[in-house]
């Protein structure tokens, strides 16, 4: 009798100890899941800096080229008023 309970109690912690293995696979595999997600995570974040990088050199291009048109704009008005002081020089010149 003695000996059958003794095989009974050592199969139950044998149980015991099965379980304990199987919720430390469990938690394992929680962790890997947890270490996914953040791999996840990461890749988001990486994908937005480099949309916001995209974004900043598109806007830095835009405004470049509404700079370089204001300044050509400003430019041509310039030459303009110069040819315009030159005409006028030059019909005084020609009233004197």
């Amino acid at each position: 009798m003695r000996e059958r309970e003794r095989g009974e109690r050592e199969r139950e912690r044998e149980r015991e100890r099965e379980r304990e293995r199987e919720r430390e696979r469990e938690r394992e595999r929680e962790r890997e899941r947890e270490r996914e997600r953040e791999r996840e995570r990461e890749r988001e974040r990486q994908t937005d800096r480099q949309t916001d990088r995209q974004t900043d050199r598109q806007t830095d291009r835009q405004t470049d080229r509404q700079t370089d048109r204001q300044t050509d704009r400003e430019s041509e008005r310039e030459r303009e008023r110069e040819r315009e002081r030159e005409r006028e020089r030059g019909e005084k010149e020609r009233d004197i």
